[in-house]
């Protein structure tokens, strides 16, 4: 072959090289290595090529291949659908080039999101962390953490990759992410896949897209007077777009939230939030998935009624259909907003995983939730949704429960349970109308039904509050 003929054939190839590398099948970094895949169930394998490059995905655990073809945008996703296929998998894609995916599960997938609580792990200090770190070693649970980041418009991609639950990786991740996952893991005897989303000290603002705030005055209001803080974002949607956003549409079984600190600044803008949070979730995913929430427990705020008044928030978003709300208020730190007792939340939100997805119906999934009142003479009786097997005082009185009359002044009451209900009189009220339970930044009450799980906050009347 001639030097010139050789010399043009050569850059010939280098030119086509080029070109096929820049057109080269790519992946997010959600779909990888060591992933969950939701099990029996319609997935969404997506990513990039160059524009008609013909892509094939194939699952293992059907060998179906699924053909698509990069779209004008260089962007191209299927579905696949999943079996309950036990054992490690791989998911093919193939286009100019092939990626093998390789230990990939069908099992459980929940997404964990909110602020330091929900991000704090057992490296940042648990009860018992040296056991529960040395303990962790599930192959079936696989971590994906989210990086930090933020952005003005919605992002396709997010840093992160997925490892397989060890100690040493355990010990990073979110700890309440891990307790519940590992219940999951043991009782329904599955892969579980978790995605911890979250940040602390960041407002539910954050986490909203901008459509959802801009939709409600109410929100958007509020938002726009959020002041910049150190330590993270407080502009509606910078999370959402950067840590939200790319991991849409991997398939979930479910959501877990654990957030509230950082706006008992306004309760009743709360109550409209984490409502309008949840919707814009399931609509920007298409799937109604469950959403599991977590009351933040009782601290020393600098009012008076920050924590009931959130309390109660997140105790109206129960109206939410296919939610559910662990209470940890006797797990909780009235000194420190960082309980360090993660082990029952997770456990408290597994119950009610175990019970409203996965219908295992002899767990107990909540503690008694208030659910109305009848005055009888000097005294009111109350009755509680969760309570059909009787209620119980952890101590010899009731505490923190207060009764007022027509005046609105509140006093310390007595309070007797009475089989499933509960009666509330003070020699002080003699025609009373209105109860409160919990009702203090500082409340550590003590009434549980008989699963040991505690009762909500509440309030029997509907007053303005201060």
């Amino acid at each position: 072959m001639k030097l010139k003929t050789f010399i043009q054939l050569f850059v010939f190839m280098v030119i086509c090289g080029a070109a096929t590398s820049a057109g080269a099948v790519s992946l997010p970094a959600i779909i990888g290595n060591h992933m969950v895949l939701q099990r029996n169930a319609e997935v969404t394998i997506w990513g990039w090529g160059k524009t008609g490059e013909e892509i094939t995905v194939t699952g293992s655990w059907d060998n179906k291949p699924v053909k698509v073809k990069a779209n004008n945008l260089a962007q191209w996703s299927v579905k696949l659908q999943t079996s309950n296929a036990t054992g490690p998998q791989t998911v093919t894609v193939k286009g100019y080039n092939t990626i093998v995916l390789e230990d990939v599960l069908l099992g459980e997938v929940w997404l964990c999101s909110g602020q330091s609580n929900m991000e704090w792990s057992a490296n940042a200090g648990i009860d018992n962390a040296e056991k529960h770190v040395a303990e962790a070693n599930y192959p079936s649970i696989r971590f994906f953490q989210v990086g930090h980041r933020t952005a003005d418009a919605p992002q396709m991609d997010v840093q992160g990759q997925w490892v397989v639950c060890t100690p040493e990786t355990m010990k990073h991740f979110s700890a309440i992410g891990y307790f519940f996952g590992r219940e999951i893991h043991q009782n329904v005897k599955t892969p579980v896949g978790l995605i911890n989303s979250s940040w602390g000290g960041t407002p539910a603002e954050v986490w909203l897209s901008a459509g959802a705030i801009a939709a409600n005055p109410v929100l958007a209001e509020a938002a726009a007077k959020r002041k910049e803080v150190e330590w993270g974002p407080v502009q509606t949607a910078k999370a959402y777009n950067a840590m939200i956003a790319p991991l849409i549409p991997f398939r979930l079984a479910g959501a877990l939230w654990y957030q509230g600190e950082s706006n008992v600044d306004a309760p009743e803008v709360y109550a409209q939030m984490l409502p309008a949070l949840i919707q814009d979730w399931r609509s920007a995913w298409k799937q109604d998935f469950p959403f599991y929430y977590v009351q933040i427990a009782p601290y020393k705020y600098g009012g008076a009624e920050e924590w009931p008044r959130l309390a109660e928030a997140q105790l109206k978003t129960l109206s939410v259909s296919n939610t559910g709300m662990a209470v940890i208020s006797d797990v909780g730190n009235v000194d420190d907003i960082h309980p360090r007792n993660k082990l029952d939340v997770g456990k408290r939100l597994a119950a009610l995983a175990l019970n409203k997805t996965y219908g295992k119906k002899d767990v107990v999934s909540s503690g008694p939730i208030y659910r109305t009142m009848k005055v009888q003479g000097n005294k009111i009786r109350l009755y509680f949704d969760h309570a059909d097997q009787g209620l119980v005082a952890k101590g010899k009185e009731l505490t923190y429960f207060e009764i007022a009359g027509e005046d609105q002044k509140f006093v310390p009451a007595i309070a007797k349970i009475d089989g499933n209900t509960i009666v509330v009189s003070a020699k002080e009220v003699k025609k009373p109308v209105a109860v409160r339970f919990g009702w203090s930044n500082s409340a550590n009450p003590n009434l549980f039904n008989k699963a040991g799980l505690p009762a909500s906050a509440f309030r029997t009347d509907t007053w303005s509050l201060k």
